[in-house]
């Protein structure tokens, strides 16, 4: 397939043969159906004396909206928040803990082994997805499931996955009322699909503008800690299975101890790699702002490009979800500039037939 010129709203739309960017603008409904199903669900009662929530989750989907979870609830979560990828429950898990597992296609080996695993512990659980082997195992255990829109590349249903097990923590009281903060961020990710789609030329559109200046470069996304390490892991997934890209993320300040040594590389490779700088200055202290300054100043001296992007809304989570649908019409766009569908993801589609998924 040819290069496409960005600007062409109708080479994009058919370069986009199964319409992720259409799913993309999506979000504020997908967000209203997801709280809606969480809020009508019926919980099981927590332990009397909860220790953690462990979400059992792979990938872009369901991993990505654990980790944005963790990150977000940093300040706020009244128990910790641990993710778990693997075909293993922690041995921490037990009758004080909570587990929820998703697999929106049910069928993620890793997923339905941990949740048999977890079943064994006498923790509290909850299941998730579309269906399928998940579903039937959490029906034979008696575990509620929530059935959720299947139909959708995992990676493009965040707001099926994400703001249900919000809604499920808020409604446990593991965290305060995310009403307001869940409104903002619908109003301003409808506004964001606009300025962000097909038909805003580059000169309006944020997500093409930064797509022109990483393109044929190798990505790397830092965000900062406490709140925003999972938005960089974020745009980190999304550039592989949406750009095809090979891409790096890390985390202020922790870079700073170690992987920064690495910026002083041989300058060839250096001007290899685009460096995208995730800010947040609403919630920036003032020796996190110094890091950013030092970190873009040497960066603008060695790499090929270095792309600041900014938050965008009031409420934490609003932020958070500005820079997270940023990273997905920049990932899709950086498949379409160099001529390529966002949406198949042959090279996972031959490893799960290798090892015989």
């Amino acid at each position: 397939m040819a290069r496409i010129d960005l600007q062409d709203a109708a080479a994009i739309t058919a370069a986009d043969t199964l319409s992720m960017l259409a799913l993309q603008m999506g979000y504020p409904e997908q967000f209203r159906e997801g709280i809606a199903l969480a809020r009508a669900f019926n919980l099981p009662p927590l332990p009397a004396d909860t220790h953690e929530v462990v979400i059992l989750g792979t990938g872009g989907g369901s991993a990505a909206s654990g980790n944005l979870l963790r990150s977000y609830l940093f300040g706020e979560g009244r128990v910790p928040i641990h993710v778990v990828q693997g075909y293993n429950c922690p041995g921490f898990v037990d009758e004080h803990s909570v587990v929820i597992a998703v697999s929106h296609s049910g069928k993620t080996e890793e997923i339905n082994s941990s949740f048999e695993q977890a079943a064994r512990t006498g923790a509290t659980l909850v299941a998730m997805g579309a269906g399928g082997r998940l579903k039937e195992t959490a029906t034979r255990l008696g575990a509620p499931y929530l059935d959720v829109p299947g139909g959708l590349m995992p990676r493009v249903a965040i707001g099926y996955i994400f703001a249900p097990i919000l809604v499920m923590l808020e409604r446990w009281g593991l965290c305060g009322d995310q009403s307001q903060a869940l409104e903002e961020s619908i109003a301003l990710m409808a506004e964001l699909a606009r300025e962000y789609g097909p038909e805003s030329p580059v000169e309006r559109n944020l997500a093409k503008q930064v797509t022109q200046r990483i393109a044929d470069r190798i990505p790397v996304v830092y965000g900062f800690a406490d709140h925003f390490d999972a938005v960089a892991w974020r745009w980190k997934n999304q550039l592989g299975e949406n750009s095809k890209y090979m891409a790096f993320w890390n985390t202020i300040p922790h870079l700073h101890h170690d992987e920064a040594v690495g910026w002083d590389m041989q300058p060839e490779l250096m001007r290899q790699l685009a460096f995208v700088l995730l800010r947040d200055q609403a919630g920036e202290s003032a020796q996190m702002v110094k890091r950013w300054t030092a970190t873009r100043e040497i960066l603008a001296e060695r790499a090929g490009a270095c792309v600041e992007v900014e938050s965008r809304g009031e409420s934490l989570l609003a932020r958070m979800l500005s820079l997270v649908v940023l990273g997905d019409f920049v990932s899709c766009y950086m498949a379409i500039a160099k001529g390529v569908d966002p949406t198949p993801v042959a090279i996972i589609d031959l490893f799960k037939k290798k090892v015989g998924q």
